[in-house]
């Protein structure tokens, strides 16, 4: 597959200490060297896009299993793989430490790969793996990579959420096994601050990180990068602008996010920074700050700069909620299906997935019989797909999935019930 790369420019990232996202520097003469370190070949070739006609002709009506009783339809599918993470952000993480589930209690990768699978024949056509941190997971490539392979059967969009500690080293491998957008989260850009809001260093290894993407999509790879800031009160609300300076010459969505309550953050209303007091900020220095048609099911509120390449975007979990075009469910890393962030409300499906084997987790043997099983049905009359097509559990898990959803409430609390609420800290939930 050939790839043409575009020459960029050096972008600066502003702060109190300046920096600089330089690939572009080296322009096209390092297209050559970086395409034969880059595998692209061994990417599957893109299918033509169907016509409209065929596309009408060829569609199924979506899962009532995924459509809620407000006619939301859910094809997007967060799934947390780990609870572990090599930050501590104070918004995210209790300065003290989560308690960590016992390893039989969390998903195995058959298992994440069976419900994956299970939800992709329903209609999902995006997964997004979060955390804790997803890159520390020993196995994520081999998972990434049975994931991809569920595009032949209409998974679209495969990314992931990470704080890019270590996603340099892995970026590559990932790229090959299908991932199309990495959401990176990153609340400031003075390597001192960073230190004070995750309790830890390794400032210049997310920028690292960052400039590998950049130059990955100069050379054709098209990763959706949007870096994510929850922005506090007295804390890091002066980075505001030089987040958006971000955006001028480099090809990437800042998201700025209310900053939101859960157990064990410390969350209170004074910390919090509405999303109208960003655009006050924004606007003041960008007077032609403009807004952009958001797409159906966005959970931002996008915005421009003309002559910006960049855009920006807000989360407004807080002040504004989204949940009337809500179409996202999630997995906890322990095998919980939460069909609202905010909720408290949770149902196993590992335990479901698991009476395919006698209770245990689903190791790699476990899988290669129940593939075998599934092979030995498709060559008889079924004609479901899948290791768990047809079987009493797929119908078990569907039912309980059909009811967790249609429970689904028309929006989640107002702030003054949230920060009273019960619910997992957020490294538990996949942030």
């Amino acid at each position: 597959m050939a790839f043409i790369g575009r020459a960029g420019r050096a972008g600066s990232l502003c702060g109190k200490r300046t920096l600089r996202i330089d690939m572009g520097a080296r322009g096209i003469a390092s297209a050559a060297p970086a395409i034969q370190e880059y595998p692209h070949h061994n990417l599957p070739p893109v299918q033509p896009r169907p016509t409209r006609r065929e596309a009408i002709k060829n569609a199924k009506p979506f899962s009532s299993f995924l459509t809620d009783t407000f006619q939301r339809q859910h094809d997007y599918l967060r799934i947390s793989i780990t609870e572990k993470c090599n930050l501590r952000c104070l918004y995210c993480m209790p300065e003290e430490g989560v308690p960590q589930s016992p390893p039989q209690h969390l998903l195995t990768t058959p298992e994440i790969y069976l419900l994956s699978s299970v939800f992709v024949q329903q209609g999902v056509t995006k997964i997004r793996l979060t955390g804790g941190e997803p890159t520390v997971r020993r196995d994520i490539l081999p998972l990434m990579h049975q994931i991809g392979s569920l595009r032949s059967q209409g998974l679209r969009e495969l990314c992931l959420t990470t704080n890019g500690l270590s996603l340099h080293r892995k970026l590559d491998s990932m790229v090959e096994a299908g991932l199309t957008g990495i959401n990176l989260s990153l609340d400031t850009l003075d390597p001192f601050q960073f230190q004070i809001m995750t309790r830890r260093k390794g400032f210049e290894a997310v920028m690292k990180s960052i400039e590998r993407i950049l130059e990955m999509n100069r050379l054709g790879a098209g990763i959706k990068l949007k870096i994510n800031c929850v922005v506090m009160r007295s804390l890091n609300e002066r980075e505001i602008l030089p987040f958006v300076e971000l955006g001028r010459e480099q090809d990437l969505e800042v998201r700025f996010i209310e900053y939101m309550p859960f157990d064990g953050n410390k969350w209170s209303q004074g910390k919090m920074l509405s999303y109208q007091e960003m655009l006050d900020i924004i606007r003041a220095k960008y007077p032609t700050l403009r807004k952009v048609q958001d797409q159906k099911n966005d959970t931002s509120k996008t915005y421009e700069i003309p002559g910006f390449v960049g855009r920006m975007g807000f989360i407004t979990s807080m002040t504004h909620n989204f949940c009337g075009s809500c179409n996202r469910l999630r997995i906890t890393s322990d095998g919980n299906l939460k069909v609202c962030l905010f909720g408290n409300a949770e149902v196993s499906l590992r335990d479901i997935l698991r009476k395919t084997n006698d209770g245990s987790p689903i190791g790699e043997e476990a899988f290669e019989a129940l593939k075998q099983i599934a092979m030995d049905r498709r060559q008889g009359i079924s004609s479901a797909q899948g290791p768990l097509g047809g079987t009493q559990h797929e119908q078990e898990l569907l039912k309980v999935i059909g009811l967790a959803v249609s429970r689904k409430k028309e929006k989640h609390a107002g702030m003054g019930e949230l920060e009273n609420m019960k619910n997992r800290p957020m490294i538990l939930i996949g942030g």
